[in-house]
């Protein structure tokens, strides 16, 4: 199965870069940070190559207390919640302004995998600023019930459906959203957990 493995950065996928990049039936694209670039990035490979699965690997932030640091998950559905309009101190969502929009998107039928189904799923947003602040903690909770946030996971998986190629999104969370405090952060132990869970996905040696 050829395989397409996507990751914003270099350090996301280094624990097993080695692996993969031993394996003829696996491609590495790393698209750099935010939506913009994992969309084109991932729109003009998939337009050159013929993939029956791609898998995007990356960290996360939490909003859910019992999905915490280190903590890998299979986000199914995700939303550009950032996707609407100001009035005033309001945020007025896309879905309200009568316009066209495709901002949510769900993976209904992920590849058939037992280490992706052990994993939770759940669902998030993507973010071009990532959250660090209570007051708008609370109203992208309030809005969007989500439990993870990125940078790159909605248009990636944006890409991959309209590409009609099976994908996954899989993060470990390496934060909590909260006011920004990176002596909180476990970014070491998220990407050990990436690691095993990407091996086990993808049955590196």
């Amino acid at each position: 199965m050829k395989t397409l493995v996507v990751t914003a950065t270099a350090a996301e996928i280094a624990p097993v870069e080695a692996a993969l990049q031993a394996r003829r039936d696996v491609d590495l694209l790393v698209t750099g940070v935010g939506m913009v670039a994992t969309a084109a990035g991932c729109a003009r490979r998939l337009a050159q190559g013929r993939y029956e699965f791609a898998l995007n690997l990356g960290l996360c932030g939490s909003f859910d207390s019992s999905l915490t640091p280190g903590v890998v998950v299979h986000v199914v559905s995700d939303r550009l919640s950032e996707l609407g309009a100001e009035d005033g101190d309001a945020f007025v969502p896309i879905e309200s302004l009568s316009l066209p929009s495709d901002h949510v998107v769900e993976n209904v039928r992920p590849p058939a995998s037992v280490a992706l189904a052990w994993l939770p799923k759940v669902s998030g947003i993507t973010v071009n600023t990532v959250h660090g602040d209570a007051t708008t903690i609370a109203a992208v909770v309030s809005r969007c019930r989500p439990q993870v946030e990125s940078m790159e996971g909605a248009a990636f998986m944006y890409a991959c459906r309209q590409a009609g190629v099976p994908f996954a999104q899989v993060r470990a969370v390496s934060n909590m959203v909260e006011r920004r405090n990176r002596a909180n952060w476990r970014i070491p132990e998220a990407l050990e957990a990436l690691a095993a869970a990407a091996r086990a996905i993808l049955q590196l040696a």
